[in-house]
């Protein structure tokens, strides 16, 4: 019987937009489950229930996928000049889309949610929420890793 659930058996094809759904969907209950936990262990993060924290993961989602889109159009428009210059401007570039989206991203969420979603601390909360932001990142790629090995 437990030889079944290892067989080695095709399980179809899927659509790019069914791709597309499962892993979405997979990185919003990523963000969901760590918003949750962090909520529960410590102190500087305040989410007021599981609904708003499904909507916050869903809107965290939206907000990381815009910020590495950006982050990557902006490394491509460097990435192909000569010299030494560019590879500072893409450095540079890339940082400062990344910090300056954390900024928009805590605003964006405290105009969404108010005082439903509070993250408090050193630095108004942003280090709070970089935190956050750093733990559902690296989660999420430990979760895509594991993923492509198993294939």
């Amino acid at each position: 019987m437990s030889n079944i659930v290892f067989e080695e058996i095709h399980a179809g094809t899927y659509t790019r937009k069914q791709q597309l759904f499962f892993r979405y969907t997979f990185m919003v209950l990523i963000d969901l489950t760590v918003l949750n936990l962090i909520d529960q262990f410590w102190g500087f993060v305040f989410i007021e229930s599981f609904l708003i924290s499904l909507l916050a993961a869903i809107l965290l989602q939206v907000l990381l996928k815009v910020t590495i889109h950006l982050e990557h159009l902006a490394a491509g428009y460097f990435k192909d000049k000569p010299g030494l210059k560019p590879k500072i401007y893409r450095g540079l570039s890339a940082w400062a889309i990344l910090f300056v989206s954390k900024i928009l991203s805590l605003e964006l969420i405290n105009l969404a949610f108010g005082k439903s979603v509070l993250f408090t601390g050193p630095v108004h909360g942003l280090v709070a929420f970089i935190t956050v932001v750093t733990v559902i990142l690296l989660t999420e790629q430990v979760f895509s890793r594991l993923y492509r090995s198993l294939g």
